[in-house]
């Protein structure tokens, strides 16, 4: 019988080999916040993002939620929702995967040539190529492909066939965007730099001068450290981010600065990402 027909028996054995999972509704999406959880009234984020602060014992934050926990898997606030479900999710970067999900002929075609052999499992208009590795889930890196690893959930759909591979640097390198191309400035308009001088975003003072005062806002937080290292991520991104100005020293003195309040590395990673993702990035 397949996992369609017994979702929540899939479910506990997947948790069993420590992958977190999570029932998924009609459509093959996560449940919705529940009315606590709902307008971000928990505390935590929108659905599909960390749930933060939020104690919530159902499934409303999507892959926020899933769990290895037979207990929680099991328990009462999700029975509704297995009732429900008409198939099992798992979030991959929880297991430590990466799911390259190839939506068509074209994009399989495409994998087979650029990207090295590994497990695969068919999907409804294509497959699921699964390595060993988490990385940043994107969207859309190419036609027809999508990432899935950390912060994402994919759909269990079987065990596969094949032996996994370790995660590629070619799968890491679609992740990697190109800075946005400039666009043209509205007719009468005067353009910073115009006459042959170069991006201002590309200025050394003046990026240094924005990571500082970045810098010095999360020091001087003194409540709500998670929602300001968020905020100032996002206000750094959406000045210096579409350039490619940004470097890895310049992210690792944010990071730092969030750290010294407090802020674990896994949540810098995910408030950066969070950013990213809110910024179309």
């Amino acid at each position: 019988m397949s996992e369609t027909h017994y979702p929540l028996h899939t479910a506990l054995s997947l948790a069993a080999s420590g992958v977190p999972v999570l029932p998924l509704r009609r459509g093959k999406v996560p449940f919705g916040n529940c009315t606590r959880c709902a307008d971000n009234a928990c505390g935590g984020r929108p659905i599909m993002k960390t749930p933060g602060p939020c104690r919530c014992p159902g499934v409303c934050h999507a892959w926020a939620a899933a769990t290895t926990e037979p207990a929680v898997i099991v328990s009462p606030a999700w029975a509704a929702a297995w009732r429900r479900a008409v198939c099992v999710g798992y979030h991959p970067g929880g297991a430590g995967l990466t799911v390259v999900d190839l939506d068509d002929a074209d994009a399989i075609a495409w994998a087979r040539t650029a990207l090295p052999a590994t497990r695969t499992v068919p999907t409804t208009r294509g497959q699921h190529w699964i390595y060993r590795g988490a990385m940043r889930s994107v969207n859309a890196v190419r036609p027809g492909v999508d990432i899935k690893s950390t912060m994402s959930y994919a759909r269990y759909l079987g065990p596969g066939t094949g032996v996994m591979a370790d995660l590629p640097d070619a799968v890491r390198a679609l992740a990697m965007k190109e800075p946005s191309p400039v666009r043209p400035a509205p007719v009468g308009a005067v353009v910073a730099g115009a006459g042959g001088g170069e991006c201002p975003h590309r200025t050394p003072a003046y990026l240094d001068r924005g990571i500082a005062m970045a810098e010095q806002r999360i020091a001087e937080a003194s409540s709500a450290v998670h929602a300001t290292v968020y905020r100032t991520f996002l206000a750094v991104l959406s000045t210096h981010g579409r350039c490619g100005c940004l470097t890895d020293t310049h992210v690792a003195r944010l990071f730092a600065a969030a750290q010294a309040k407090g802020e674990t590395a896994r949540h810098c990673t995910e408030a950066w990402a969070n950013a990213l993702t809110a910024l179309g990035m």
